[in-house]
């Protein structure tokens, strides 16, 4: 334990992989500082992270609004002194948009769903970096860690299950916004990469653990995992990139996927 004690990790989004990383953070000796959309969601986990003892603190914000970004960065340094690691998972399909098939998606479904998914992660790391550059140094001589969520849909797709487009396309833009900011930031000695899960038990992916045939194909797919991954798993990934033991890793991405990347089977 302890691998991130005296640091302070910035995490957006309250449940799913958000609040696993954020519990773990906190049992890892980090203060720990939650932004999500759904105040009922983020109170409930700050409740349940300081019974451990552990500081915590929450803000509810819209981060698709430029201004309500720059005020939850600016109270976690308000609050903590600093920003040594982000975590940036907040998100969402956009199949209530229209997202689907690329013929059939419209231009309101393509815009609300990048603005949910790439936008977001995109003002989030803005202002995060700003910080982090002007920050001295921690014990390891970094000034931060930042991890981008991805998904295996944009470099690994199932069309037959997962045919969403504009998810995919934001998912693989992040991956092309990390490598730049590892390269641009080296100098700064902070840190980007990415983490891209196979399908996990989410709120997200309600759809398809209620469907028998998703989940008997995931089963083949992500033989490592079972059917769905537990957003643990990722968690323990996050614990790694926000911590000392990843000091010379940068640029990079990660597939915490139980095999879905490298399993070839039908959907039948």
């Amino acid at each position: 334990m302890n691998r991130l004690r005296d640091r302070v990790c910035f995490v957006t989004g309250s449940t799913g992989i958000a609040a696993a990383s954020a519990r773990r953070f906190a049992a890892e000796g980090a203060s720990v500082f939650v932004v999500s959309k759904t105040p009922d969601h983020a109170r409930a986990l700050a409740d349940e992270i300081v019974t451990t003892g552990s500081p915590i603190a929450w803000l509810a914000a819209d981060l698709t609004d430029d201004e309500a970004v720059e005020r939850s960065v600016a109270a976690c340094v308000e609050r903590f002194g600093r920003i040594d690691g982000l975590f940036s998972v907040a998100g969402g399909s956009g199949r209530r948009f229209g997202d689907g098939p690329i013929h059939s998606v419209t231009r309101d479904a393509w815009d609300r769903t990048l603005e949910l998914n790439l936008t977001t992660q995109a003002l989030v790391s803005r202002s995060v970096v700003a910080r982090m550059r002007n920050q001295e140094p921690n014990g390891s001589g970094t000034r931060g860690s930042i991890l981008l969520l991805g998904s295996v849909t944009s470099s690994d797709p199932s069309p037959q299950f997962f045919a969403t487009h504009a998810y995919a396309a934001a998912k693989g833009a992040l991956t092309a916004l990390m490598t730049t900011m590892a390269a641009t930031y080296l100098p700064d000695r902070i840190r980007v990469n990415v983490v891209a899960p196979g399908l996990t038990a989410t709120p997200m992916a309600r759809r398809a653990a209620g469907d028998p045939q998703i989940r008997a194909y995931a089963a083949r797919k992500q033989p490592l995992a079972g059917e769905m991954m537990d957003p643990d798993e990722i968690a323990h990934a996050a614990v790694f990139f926000l911590s000392d033991e990843s000091r010379a890793v940068t640029g990079q991405v990660l597939k915490v996927d139980g095999g879905w990347s490298i399993a070839s089977v039908s959907p039948e």
